[in-house]
């Protein structure tokens, strides 16, 4: 057997899984079959010797493809969910292809619900609560923190059991702290800002955020509150896909996101992102809580 034949058998022992994967993000079998494709192409292009978990980069591979196909779709005028889910189809009699998709899709009531999430809330949820694949090998998928997956798929998990994105009190709160964080970053109140910081606080901020003169990683209460002393004059509080957060704008157009990462009463990362493809998918809202 040659090494091609090798990774091509074992690619047919991983397909089955893998197109699970993709018709549960994907809800369309063809685009499933496509992302599947993809992967086995990027696959040959690689040097499978250096891949150490093949079962776990061909998810990590396939998981990035959906998400750049759900990004595609939110691109487009809207579509039908038809146009994505093979359960809605009217067959005009059974179909095996059609049953065998039905079997193991996530169900109508399902799919439709998973139509109404983000990009990324859609791929942390399924990867996560469905396949157990753990934040730490989502988190690169999506292009955020390990916490903020985390956030991600709790946001996606809450939309899907129809329980609201945050109680009452807690959204209260966090504007409360993130409000309170911006006041003491512009009056340089560093003793405030240590008040509001998990000890163990991380600061994390993308390259393009970094390039208007974020720092590209922070770690400890000081070390943040150092940071955002007598800074963060332009930015303002906003629900940040549905959570408290900050914008920093520019003649009307956001410049940096700041996403808060909350435990209680104190504020343990904050990620600073200004990434264009991530601008253009984030929902940012006025706060009217």
């Amino acid at each position: 057997m040659t090494e091609d034949d090798w990774l091509a058998a074992r690619f047919e022992e991983k397909r089955d899984h893998l197109r699970t994967v993709a018709v549960r993000i994907l809800g369309s079998p063809q685009e499933a079959e496509d992302a599947v494709q993809e992967a086995w192409i990027r696959l040959s292009r690689s040097d499978a010797g250096e891949i150490d978990n093949l079962g776990g980069w061909l998810t990590t591979v396939v998981g990035r493809i959906c998400l750049d196909v759900l990004r595609l779709r939110r691109g487009r005028p809207e579509q039908p969910v038809e146009a994505h889910s093979p359960v809605l189809a009217d067959s005009g009699g059974p179909d095996p292809e059609v049953e065998a998709v039905q079997a193991e899709s996530v169900g109508l009531a399902l799919v439709v619900v998973l139509e109404t999430l983000t990009p990324a809330e859609r791929l942390a949820f399924v990867l996560h609560d469905m396949f157990a694949v753990p934040y730490e090998d989502i988190a690169p998928i999506v292009g955020r923190s390990s916490g903020a997956a985390r956030q991600l798929a709790s946001r996606g998990r809450r939309r899907v059991q129809g329980r609201p994105e945050l109680l009452d009190t807690d959204a209260h709160r966090q504007r409360e702290l993130v409000t309170a964080f911006l006041a003491a970053s512009r009056d340089g109140d560093f003793q405030a800002l240590l008040e509001m910081l998990d000890p163990g606080v991380v600061l994390r901020a993308d390259g393009a955020a970094a390039d208007k003169g974020a720092a590209r990683l922070v770690r400890g209460a000081a070390a943040v509150a150092a940071n955002f002393s007598g800074r963060a004059a332009a930015a303002r509080v906003a629900l940040v896909d549905g959570v408290a957060g900050a914008v920093w704008t520019y003649r009307g157009e956001p410049q940096v996101v700041f996403r808060f990462t909350f435990d209680a009463d104190r504020i343990t990362e904050i990620e600073l992102l200004g990434d264009a493809g991530y601008l253009r998918e984030v929902e940012l809202a006025r706060f009217d809580g």
